[in-house]
């Protein structure tokens, strides 16, 4: 009976590094947070670690039981705090994005993004930037705030924000959400009515830019 376990055991550690072969010609997503956790993905892991048990393979037996952990916490949108991104290291990543120009933390969840065309304004560009971070942690513990450099009427001059592994609107279990719009969104709102079809002052948008951007920086260690 013990040989049988034992058997099973390693045709399931077997199984495990035999998965299908990665798609290519899909384009990389950013990691998604919020979903329901598959049985059948609790089932095998928990198979897996048992199984590696039995084999006294403690080192997988451990690995499967951590990611058991980190699928019920993306589940619960819970970021982990042990995988903390460094600042530092994020606002280099994040600035070898194709379009970003300047790059700063506001707080220790999120971060200012400014693009150097309205085009760039997209949620591809925070998926871009989202992506760039994963490697150094979790990204279920940061919110990115775009804007536009090119701005100069209220449309382009609005800030798109996302926590990077949910949707627009939504934030991650304990976090809170701050708005960081340079120009509020009810004076826009004034202006347009105040102004049908006009547009910004650039040399005032510019103005106002430079002088949130230099709020930012003296407020953030990390410039």
């Amino acid at each position: 009976m013990k040989r049988t376990r034992m058997a099973f055991a390693a045709w399931l550690l077997l199984l495990a590094g035999c998965g299908p072969a990665a798609e290519t010609d899909v384009p990389e997503q950013p990691a998604r947070a919020g979903q329901p956790m598959d049985p059948a993905d609790i089932a095998g892991r928990m198979a897996l670690a048992e199984g590696a048990a039995a084999l006294g393979d403690r080192e997988t037996s451990r690995r499967q039981i951590e990611a058991l952990t980190r699928d019920y916490m993306q589940a619960i949108k819970l970021a982990d705090t042990s995988r903390a991104i460094d600042h530092e290291a994020a606002r280099r990543a994040a600035r070898q994005v194709p379009g970003v120009r300047s790059v700063a933390w506001i707080d220790r969840e999120n971060l200012f993004v400014i693009v150097s065309s309205n085009p760039a304004r997209s949620y591809a560009t925070i998926d871009a930037v989202c992506l760039a971070l994963e490697p150094l942690g979790d990204t279920l513990g940061v919110v990115v705030h775009l804007q536009s450099g090119a701005a100069i009427d209220p449309d382009d001059l609005a800030i798109l924000s996302r926590n990077c592994q949910l949707p627009p609107g939504d934030r991650a279990l304990l976090q809170t959400s701050r708005a960081v719009d340079v120009i509020p969104a009810e004076v826009q709102a004034q202006h347009r009515a105040d102004n049908p079809g006009a547009t910004l002052d650039r040399r005032e948008w510019e103005r106002r830019n430079r002088d949130a951007m230099r709020t930012i920086e003296q407020s953030t260690p990390e410039m």
